[in-house]
């Protein structure tokens, strides 16, 4: 009996297999490259197709259960098929301006919905633009992902629904939503991890997987690299470098801040409040490629602080620890010397998590005691050890840091991912 992960990034997909010891099984990926809007959505079919279909015969047949994490906020619109009636609006994507503000006089106050980059502010500009028929659904990505696997759609999970406008304390769609955006075009709200259906007999039949597989509801990309970090307790912290940088406290205190980007998801009996900057590791290549970088990271002594300071938004616009959709990169004064270049991007992103943490800490989150790391970025000593001393408190790298894995995690353990032993079965 194997589980199968699979997670939605910015620059690809993964899988990764697990048994029902959690040991890992297989593992494969898929790199979209650079992609056009009207591509997206294409592209990420076909990377699921490939994925699935790429697993050795001897564990597609026998799969029990599938999960799938996909970039929070990023919104499809749909017809009953599932087929987009309008390229997918990206996580960052800030044109929904007008949408937001209606959003912020609406919602409760400091709800994330009123952000430009939310959920419901996307539904709301695609609405305004496709009318009343244009679209039959409005979904998050691993919405759309798992429904292609099921060929039953209307659902979502409670974290990538939080940015539509989730009732946390309810967790349904309150009042002011319905009044916003007519309920009947949104998924569902259930709890990830929850049964959603079998893989449609057809696609079984076509992919060659246990037509008795199980798909399940399933998160962010962010949630699903803290579940596969493995930890657990108050305090606790994980700090995802992929192509963005992404904070995950876990807190015994709800905390949110519109005008920080700071939010919390439901975790079962407590909360995890964080934020995702626009900040991160597709900054670093639009400079180097792999290769430079990780040459040009042991010219490094880290335990020096660099003199530069900037502001490495890969474009104009922050989510967090500001949001500030205007907000200009500042990439310049650039050293001749690579090494000091890079030096000063690395050391940049760490105060910049150095300031979420610290702000989590002031808007009443539990205090971050310490921090595990995921994503790419967890494999750079150099940037490690700057972060360790910027941070001050125990920096280490996960012992699985890739988000496909807290997919599969939760494909074998469902919402039980999310609560403590001692509280098992609480809102769910």
């Amino acid at each position: 009996m194997y589980f199968l992960g699979i997670d939605f990034g910015t620059s690809g997909a993964r899988t990764c297999v697990i048994d029902a010891e959690g040991a890992v099984v297989a593992e494969d990926a898929r790199d979209f490259g650079r992609l056009e809007e009207y591509e997206r959505a294409g592209i990420w079919r076909e990377a699921l197709w490939d994925l699935v279909a790429s697993l050795p015969p001897a564990i597609r047949s026998q799969l029990s259960d599938i999960a799938l994490d996909g970039t929070s906020g990023t919104v499809l619109a749909c017809d009953e098929e599932l087929a987009p009636r309008h390229p997918p609006l990206l996580y960052n994507d800030g044109r929904a301006v007008i949408e937001a503000a209606l959003i912020a006089k609406t919602a409760e106050p400091g709800h994330p919905a009123a952000a430009v980059t939310s959920g419901l502010a996307k539904v709301l500009w695609l609405k305004k633009r496709l009318g009343l028929t244009g679209a039959r659904l409005y979904l998050n990505q691993a919405d759309w992902l798992s429904g292609l696997l099921t060929g039953r759609v209307g659902m979502t999970d409670y974290h990538n629904a939080l940015k539509m406008g989730l009732d946390l304390d309810a967790l349904k769609w309150p009042a002011w939503v319905e009044y916003l955006a007519d309920v009947d075009y949104l998924p569902v709200p259930i709890a990830p991890g929850a049964r959603l259906a079998t893989v449609s007999r057809p696609r079984a039949r076509y992919l060659g997987v246990n037509p008795g597989c199980m798909v399940h509801a399933g998160t962010t990309d962010s949630i699903a690299a803290f579940l596969a970090a493995g930890v657990g307790h108050s305090g606790d912290a994980v700090t995802s470098l992929g192509s963005t940088l992404v904070l995950k406290l876990l807190s015994d205190s709800r905390v949110e801040s519109v005008a920080h980007g700071v939010y919390s998801h439901w975790f079962g009996d407590r909360w995890l409040a964080g934020g995702a900057s626009n900040a991160g590791g597709a900054v670093l290549r639009q400079f180097f490629d792999d290769r430079q970088l990780a040459a040009l990271s042991k010219k490094i002594d880290p335990a020096v602080a660099s003199p530069l300071d900037y502001l490495p938004l890969p474009k104009a616009g922050e989510r967090f620890p500001v949001s500030d959709p205007a907000l200009e990169p500042r990439l310049t004064p650039r050293p001749v010397d690579d090494a000091e270049f890079l030096h000063g991007l690395l050391e940049s992103l760490a105060r910049i998590e150095v300031c979420g943490y610290r702000l989590l800490k002031e808007l009443g989150a539990t205090p971050a005691h310490r921090i595990e790391t995921a994503g790419g970025g967890a494999q750079n000593p150099a940037w490690m050890h700057i972060r360790r001393r910027l941070l001050g408190i125990p920096v280490a790298r996960a012992a699985h840091t890739e988000a496909a894995y807290g997919a599969a995690l939760l494909a074998r353990d469902g919402p039980h991912c999310f609560v403590s032993p001692a509280t098992r079965g609480h809102r769910l």
